[in-house]
C-alpha cells in the first residue's frame, strides 16, 4: 500500500483497517531505512499514526502543520512525496533530518530546536486570519519540547490572543534522557491517574454508539479534568483541553482530530505515544533508540565499528569533571536535558546530588549556573554550542556583566554532519569572543581538553568557554596527571619561516598532517602554531609569525566572521604588519548535512585543501 502513496490525498480515501495497515508499512520502511542510514528513529516511530491521522483530517498543504523539532517527522516526510528521497535522508545533498521549507511545500516551518512550533503556528495562523485565507493551523510539540520557555511563552500569548489554533502535546515522557521538571510530573499524574483512567474508560465504554461518542468528545466531557483539584494547567492558559487519548490508536485520533478540528479558538490535545512504537528494541531501550546508529532489523543489534576504542571528547569530559568533583565540593555539573549525549551521566551517577538536568531550557540552564557561582559554586555547565545560542543574553547579562566563575563547556563545536545546518557549531567562539570576562579555549586534542578542564578551576581564570567536536578523539593517552594551561598561551607544534599556520582547536591535527606531508616532499618548513585561546589572543605568537613570514593561514573549525580570522586580522591591522592573512573555515552561509570530511571539503578547509593553500603560499 504505502507504494502507491505519492501524496496525503492518496490516503484519504482509505479505510481505518486500511489506514492501520498503512501505519505498520510506514514504520517497517522507516525501520529498514534507518538500519542501514541512521536517524532519529525513536521519536518517529511513535509518531506515525499521528503523521497520518493529521494528512487524513487536513487539508495539506493549504492547512498547516508545524513540528517541534522535527524528531517525530519521518512518517510525514515519506508520506508527502519523500518516500524513496527518505532513503538518503541525513545524507550529503540528501533530506535534511528535519522538516525544511526549502524541501516540500509540506514542511511549512523549519524545525531542528526545540519549543518553537507554538509560536511558529500562531504567528502563521495570525497571518492567515489577518489576510482572510481559511486555513487550519497546528502546531505539534513533543520530545520534552514543552519544558523550554519559547513553548509557554507561545502558550501565553496565543491563549490571550484566542487565536484559531491547535497545539498537539505528543506526551512520549521522554526527549533523550527522561524528562524532568514540574511539568513533567504534572503531566504524568495526568496521564497514570487511576480515577482519571477509570473515568474516561466507564464513559467511553457506555458510549457505545459512535455519534454518541463524537458529541462527547466535542462537549469535552470524557476528558474533562476538573475533578482534578489543581484543574488544567492548559485551560488555566486559555486553551481547550483535550485528552489524553492514544496517540498510536489511528481510529481514535482521527475521530478526536475530525471532531475538533473547526472548534473555533486556542485548543490544546493531549496525546499518549510510545517512542520506539512498534519496534521491540526500541521501546525497551527509549534512549539509546533516539538515534542509534546502524543496526540489525532483525535481532535489533546495534551495527558498532570494530578495532581498538577511542573515546570520544564527550567521554573526556565526562570522566575529567567527575574527576574533579572528587577533588573540589564546590564543582557541580549543569545539563539541559543531555546527560547521556554529554556524558554528564558519568558525574551524575557518582555526585547526583551535585548534578543537575534541567530540562530544556538552556537559558535557564545558564542563569542556574549564574546563580550557583554566586553563591559560592563551581558550575560546569555543559551545553551543546547550536543550543547554547539561545541563551546569549543570559551569558551576557547574568555571567559575564556581573563577572562569575561559570566553566562553559561547548559540546560539538564545528561542524557535527549529518544533523546538518540546524546543528553545526559555527558561531560559538565568534558570539563568545565579543563578550568581555569570559575566556574563549579550544583544546587540540583529548589531553589539552583534560587541561583545559582543570586549569579552569584555577584561581586566574575567570569565566571560560572551551569548546570541542562531537565524536572520536585523537588515540593519545590522557589518563595523566593534570598540566596546567597558562591563559591565552598558544603552543609553537612547529617552528619555520615564510608562511605561518595558526589553528585554534582540534582542527590543528588536520593542519599538522597537511604540513608533515607538505614538510616531507619539499623540505620547506612552515610555522605552526596551536593558538588554544581565541580570547585572549596570544599575541607575542603572532607578532612572531609576522617578523618571520609573509603570509599568515588561519584554520578554524567555526566561522571565518568574527572568529579567528577576524581576531587575527584585527591585531594585524592595529599593529600595521605587512603580512598577506589567508583565511580557512566556516563560510559566511549555512553548511547542509553530510559526513565530516565531505563537509569539510565542500568548506575548502580538509586536509589536501590545508597543504594546497601552504603550497601556494610557499
Amino acid at each position: 500500500m504505502l507504494e502507491s502513496v505519492n501524496s496525503p490525498s492518496d490516503i484519504r480515501n482509505l479505510t481505518p483497517a486500511q489506514l492501520r495497515e498503512l501505519c505498520g508499512e510506514i514504520r517497517r520502511y522507516m525501520i529498514e531505512c534507518c538500519s542501514t542510514n541512521p536517524g532519529h528513529l525513536g521519536s518517529s516511530l511513535g509518531a506515525v499514526e499521528l503523521c497520518v491521522a493529521l494528512h487524513y483530517v487536513l487539508d495539506t498543504p493549504k492547512d498547516k502543520i508545524v513540528w517541534d523539532v522535527g524528531h517525530q517527522a519521518y512518517a510525514h516526510k515519506i508520506i508527502t512525496g519523500r518516500r524513496e528521497a527518505f532513503k538518503e535522508n541525513r545524507k550529503y545533498k540528501g533530506l535534511s533530518g528535519f522538516p525544511k521549507m526549502s524541501e516540500s511545500e509540506y514542511d511549512s516551518f523549519g524545525a531542528g530546536h526545540t519549543s518553537t512550533s507554538i509560536s511558529a503556528a500562531l504567528g502563521m495562523a495570525t497571518s492567515a486570519r489577518m489576510n482572510g485565507v481559511q486555513e487550519r493551523v497546528v502546531a505539534v510539540i513533543g520530545d520534552g519540547a514543552m519544558t523550554g520557555g519559547l513553548a509557554f511563552e507561545g502558550l501565553n500569548n496565543a491563549g490571550a490572543m484566542k487565536s484559531d489554533l491547535l497545539v498537539i502535546l505528543n506526551d512520549n515522557q521522554i526527549s533523550i534522557d527522561n524528562n524532568v521538571g514540574a511539568l513533567h510530573n504534572y503531566l504524568m499524574r495526568i496521564s497514570t491517574s487511576p480515577a482519571y483512567n477509570r473515568l474516561k474508560n466507564k464513559i467511553w465504554n457506555k458510549l457505545g454508539n459512535r455519534s454518541l461518542r463524537k458529541f462527547m468528545q466535542k462537549v469535552r466531557f470524557s476528558t474533562k479534568l476538573a475533578f482534578f483539584k489543581s484543574g488544567s494547567v492548559f485551560e488555566g492558559l486559555g486553551f481547550r483541553y483535550f485528552g489524553i487519548i492514544d496517540g498510536n490508536d489511528i481510529e481514535e485520533l482521527v475521530t478526536t482530530l475530525d471532531n475538533i478540528k473547526d472548534i473555533k479558538g486556542p485548543k490544546l490535545l493531549h496525546i499518549h505515544t510510545v517512542k520506539g512504537k512498534g519496534y521491540k528494541p526500541a521501546e525497551q531501550n527509549q534512549s539509546v533508540w533516539h538515534a542509534p546508529g546502524k543496526f540489525n532489523v532483525e535481532t535489533g543489534e546495534r551495527i558498532v565499528a570494530k578495532g581498538p576504542k577511542r573515546y570520544k571528547y564527550q567521554e573526556i569530559f565526562g570522566e575529567t569533571v567527575t574527576e574533579l568533583a572528587r577533588k573540589d565540593e564546590r564543582i557541580v555539573g549543569i545539563t539541559p536535558a543531555m546527560a547521556s549525549g554529554c556524558s554528564l551521566n558519568i558525574m551524575m551517577k557518582e555526585f547526583p546530588e551535585r548534578t543537575f538536568d534541567v530540562g530544556i531550557a538552556e537559558q535557564h540552564a545558564v542563569t542556574f549556573s549564574a546563580g550557583l557561582a554566586a553563591g559560592g559554586m563551581l558550575p560546569f555547565c555543559n551545553i551543546y554550542s547550536t543550543f547554547m545560542q539561545r541563551a546569549y543574553d543570559s551569558i551576557v547579562h547574568d555571567v559575564a556583566l556581573q563577572n562569575l566563575k561559570v566553566v562553559f563547556c561547548i559540546d560539538r563545536g564545528g561542524l557535527v554532519g549529518e544533523d546538518g545546518a540546524t546543528h553545526h557549531g559555527a558561531f560559538d567562539m565568534a558570539y563568545f569572543r565579543s563578550i568581555p570576562n569570559i575566556a574563549v579555549a579550544a583544546p587540540l586534542n583529548e589531553v589539552e581538553l583534560r587541561n583545559m578542564l582543570y586549569s579552569a578551576t584555577l584561581p586566574e581564570y575567570g569565566a571560560v568557554a572551551i569548546r570541542y567536536p562531537r565524536g572520536e578523539c585523537e588515540g593519545l593517552d590522557w589518563k595523566k596527571d593534570f598540566e596546567r594551561i597558562p591563559l591565552g598561551k598558544a603552543e609553537l607544534l612547529r617552528d619555520g619561516a615564510k608562511v605561518a599556520v595558526l589553528s585554534v582547536g582540534t582542527i590543528g591535527n588536520r593542519v599538522a598532517k597537511a604540513i608533515e606531508g607538505f614538510v616531507a616532499d619539499t623540505g620547506k618548513n612552515p610555522i605552526h602554531y596551536n593558538m588554544r585561546f581565541l580570547k585572549p589572543l596570544d599575541t607575542e605568537a603572532i607578532d612572531r609569525a609576522c617578523s618571520l613570514c609573509d603570509t599568515i593561514i588561519t584554520v578554524e573549525d567555526g566561522t571565518v566572521v568574527g572568529g579567528l580570522h577576524s581576531a587575527v586580522s584585527e591585531y594585524v591591522a592595529e599593529r600595521g604588519f605587512n603580512c598577506r592573512i589567508l583565511k580557512m573555515g566556516i563560510p559566511d552561509r549555512f553548511v547542509e548535512q553530510g559526513k565530516i570530511d565531505e563537509l569539510l571539503s565542500e568548506c575548502q578547509y580538509n586536509t589536501e585543501d590545508i597543504r594546497k593553500i601552504i603550497e601556494k603560499s610557499f
